[in-house]
């Protein structure tokens, strides 16, 4: 466990160095000295696939607590790196949509982001492993992706989070692809199909909550199927989903599962947490429980569980 004040343990910072909040690493540094800390491990990296081989260092020098300074690309490559370690997690969150820490009630506020690293609830999470990489958001495969991987290419920069309704238009004409979805070993959906997510928490890219009962610590993954093509058809899914309905449209089909296996009849490209990934024709996925130690705002009452 972590000591207060007087002389709390060893603790690394994972920062992406081009992303900011409030006054930025300078005033991180501030408050890590405030909070009497005894052993500040510092690691800084200029893109976020750099981070988990710092994360790891950060586990060989004996981090009791690692901050993860960054957006969902970086606290995804992180806790990738710090799954089954048992070591807690903090997440100060510095990025573009932050969902993940926007899921567990973390602010987009310097001071209080630290103040609950250090002195909220540590909780153990679920995590989503697909193709042998953790996830602490969703995956995704098809239209989702594809948004995505546009949003990537310097949009996300200039536009932010408005850079996810752009790249969304330009592909809501995208073709319906042969899909088999297998759900704990049977046969769940065999047909066409645009976009498949994996969810962990209920709300993802763009702010939409997609899976309106998810909660990341029951030990399931949750899974939808859409088949919308077109403007109208996707103007009807994204609807539903802004009300909180998504399992009324349609043109989706959701579930619950453990493992999920999946088959494509063309090569399409996936997403972990909002970072578009390879191309693929096949996914192996699976929840892992309990598989990372996160600080997250202490809860109100006893035996309350925390909502996603």
């Amino acid at each position: 466990m972590l000591r207060r004040r007087d002389g709390v343990g060893t603790v690394a910072v994972v920062a992406h160095r081009r992303k900011s909040l409030g006054g930025g690493l300078d005033e991180l540094r501030r408050l890590l000295a405030d909070e009497g800390v005894g052993k500040l491990l510092w690691y800084e990296v200029p893109k976020s696939k750099k981070a988990p081989k710092q994360a790891r260092k950060a586990l060989k020098e004996g981090a009791e607590l690692v901050l993860v300074w960054g957006g969902d690309g970086m606290v995804q490559r992180c806790v990738d790196a710090l799954a089954g370690s048992g070591v807690t997690m903090g997440i100060i969150p510095a990025g573009t949509a932050n969902l993940f820490a926007r899921n567990l009630g973390i602010p987009e506020d310097l001071p209080e982001a630290v103040r609950i690293a250090f002195h909220g609830e540590s909780r153990r999470l679920d995590l989503g492993k697909v193709n042998g990489e953790h996830f602490a958001v969703m995956a995704g495969v098809g239209f989702d992706a594809e948004m995505i991987k546009d949003a990537d290419r310097g949009l996300k920069d200039r536009l932010g989070r408005a850079a996810y309704v752009w790249t969304g238009l330009r592909h809501v004409r995208g073709e319906l692809v042969p899909m088999k979805v297998k759900i704990d070993g049977v046969t769940w959906f065999e047909g066409e199909a645009s976009c498949l997510l994996l969810g962990n928490v209920g709300t993802i890219t763009g702010g939409i909550e997609a899976f309106d009962d998810a909660c990341p610590d029951d030990g399931w993954l949750e899974i939808g199927v859409t088949t919308a093509k077109g403007p109208i058809q996707w103007a009807r899914v994204l609807g539903r989903m802004s009300a909180g309905r998504s399992e009324e449209s349609p043109f989706v089909r959701m579930t619950r599962a453990r493992k999920v296996g999946v088959k494509l009849g063309a090569p399409m490209t996936y997403e972990l947490d909002g970072g578009a990934k390879d191309t693929v024709t096949e996914l192996r996925a699976k929840v892992v429980p309990g598989g990372i130690v996160v600080r997250v705002p202490a809860r109100e009452a006893p035996g309350e569980r925390l909502s996603a």
